[in-house]
């Protein structure tokens, strides 16, 4: 009987144990989906149902319905671009080594536009035509006027932030 079950897990190719770690990986990040916010939802190219799934999971209060649900929503998984859904989300999570790139690189821009040299600026305009150029420039002048005035940086937190929106924009 054992070499009846040898030849028919031989011919699948995938073990029953290696199905349930796959199905509880699906579910454990259809669970990091249900705490994402709407906005951050609509930049993953996910499908109707499984947007249902995820905006119905709050209202599952008890825990062994909240388990179900869960199961559900890692059923609608496999339709879904799982990778591109792995790397935003390692993107969001803050101990991750991606999230820790994107942030650097947001990081390295603020700084080559507080340079306030004109081709760090227009590099950074050809890479994100979306910016309001004229917000950047205001921000960088005010920029050097703080640091000459050794004032505290308000100006640099600023273009920090809309570097970053507008770069979390562009994924």
């Amino acid at each position: 009987m054992t070499d009846f079950y040898d030849e028919e897990q031989d011919d699948e190719g995938v073990s029953r144990s290696q199905l349930k770690r796959e199905r509880d990986e699906l579910r454990a990040l259809g669970r990091r989906l249900i705490d994402l916010k709407p906005a951050q939802l609509a930049k993953l190219n996910l499908t109707d149902k499984l947007l249902a799934a995820l905006e119905e999971a709050p209202r599952h209060t008890a825990r062994g319905a909240l388990k179900r649900h869960l199961s559900f929503v890692g059923k609608q998984m496999p339709d879904q671009d799982i990778d591109a859904i792995r790397a935003y989300l390692d993107r969001l999570d803050s101990s991750s080594q991606a999230h820790a790139q994107h942030f650097h690189q947001i990081e390295r821009w603020r700084d080559r536009l507080l340079t306030g040299n004109a081709e760090d600026q227009e590099a950074f305009m050809a890479a994100y035509p979306q910016t309001d150029r004229q917000q950047l420039r205001q921000l960088i002048r005010q920029a050097a006027k703080e640091a000459a005035e050794n004032k505290p940086p308000a100006a640099s937190r600023k273009i920090f932030k809309l570097v970053r929106e507008t770069v979390e924009q562009d994924l």
